[in-house]
């Protein structure tokens, strides 16, 4: 079972994970996990964080001459702002954030106790974790893909392109939007609530190609490929709903509008000329590209703050406002990527097994030529 775990605060020394369950033999590139590192800090409309830290992984553990050897994966990220214990105390929660809860949960009447954990600083160890496992991927010819499709309510456009069109035009995007149109209202929009005090949050969506059909299990709820990928999601902060597919549209059309037909031709086998599924039916996934889509709410710091409550005194007060990303949503599509890579990357294991990597890739060679016999 692959698995990982993460450590550390916002402002702490480090951000570190473990990642557990990786076969043997693996090539890891450490300039490939570091330019993963630097895509989720890029975006218009981040914070003044981004200009402090620049994110490298050093790997602890786990690899000998720049391969895994089995044993569990160990990184490290240092942070350059290591002031957890100097900051002052939060007694005024921010409203959209864990700060309220996460106070009662533990019983501490300083906020600061619960924001450094619960601040999105730690997807950091997120995507170094997934910058693993999409190596893994790409030894089986699959690749992930984010682009934004909507900020502050401006959409974009992209429903006709292509995932070649997709990947071409986010290249140079600085918001990694696919339609270079709505890119500039999305920056104007961005600029609009800089000057307010405010923020905005959006749609990202990831895409996965190459994905074998057969991935997940319909026989048990939590076997799920899309109960997996979409608990990944949400795991995100700020992240609150998921879409596979055009799932929500097909709330609204009938069975005629929305299921994708099945069609065969000898030489390639099995396909669709629709893909409104999103790649995933009965919990597995069916040989088209995984559609999913992550729905992000406005960053909860404000910069004009809203009504909030001195949890000391009781007495009114405007929330905390600490150092704030007004826009994240082109950065929460790069950690979207890392956790799609990281759910795909278990249930290739969970399905063709083996402690090396020459194994798994034995076992699926073996399985891909079963499907393409069917």
């Amino acid at each position: 079972m692959l698995r990982y775990l993460t450590a550390g605060e916002s402002h702490g020394k480090c951000l570190v994970a473990i990642l557990e369950g990786m076969v043997s033999g693996l090539k890891i590139d450490k300039k490939i996990i570091d330019n993963e590192l630097s895509r989720r800090q890029q975006g218009y409309g981040r914070g003044g964080r981004m200009k402090i830290e620049k994110d490298k992984v050093d790997i602890l553990s786990g690899l000998r001459k720049g391969a895994t050897i089995g044993s569990p994966i160990s990184v490290l990220i240092e942070n350059k702002d290591f002031s957890i214990d100097r900051l002052p105390a939060v007694v005024n929660p921010r409203p959209g954030h864990a700060d309220l809860a996460g106070a009662l949960k533990y019983n501490t009447k300083d906020v600061r106790d619960i924001l450094e954990r619960a601040s999105a600083r730690e997807t950091a160890a997120r995507v170094a974790v997934g910058a693993i496992c999409k190596s893994l991927l790409d030894e089986f010819g699959i690749e992930i893909l984010s682009h934004v499709m909507m900020i502050g309510g401006i959409e974009a456009h992209t429903r006709d392109l292509s995932i070649s069109e997709i990947k071409r035009n986010i290249a140079k995007a600085s918001l990694r939007c696919a339609d270079p149109d709505a890119e500039k209202l999305m920056i104007k929009r961005i600029d609009s609530m800089i000057s307010k005090g405010d923020s905005a949050g959006g749609i990202f969506e990831v895409i996965a190609t190459g994905v074998p059909a057969g991935l997940g299990s319909y026989a048990q709820y939590d076997k799920k490929l899309d109960a997996n990928l979409a608990g990944g999601l949400m795991s995100i902060q700020a992240i609150k709903a998921v879409e596979i597919g055009q799932g929500i549209e097909g709330a609204r059309v009938s069975g005629l509008r929305f299921h994708d037909a099945i069609y065969y031709k000898k030489g390639q086998g099995f396909y669709r000329k629709t893909n409104n599924a999103g790649g995933i039916e009965g919990g597995m996934s069916n040989g088209e590209p995984i559609v999913i889509r992550g729905f992000m709410k406005p960053i909860a710091t404000l910069g004009a703050p809203l009504d909030s409550v001195n949890i000391k005194t009781k007495k009114a007060l405007r929330a905390a406002v600490e150092r704030r990303d007004v826009c994240a949503v082109p950065a929460a599509g790069v950690v979207g990527e890392a956790v799609v890579a990281f759910e795909l990357a278990k249930q290739m294991l969970l399905k063709f097994g083996g402690d090396s990597l020459g194994e798994t890739k034995r076992n699926f060679e073996g399985y891909v030529k079963q499907v393409k016999n069917f």
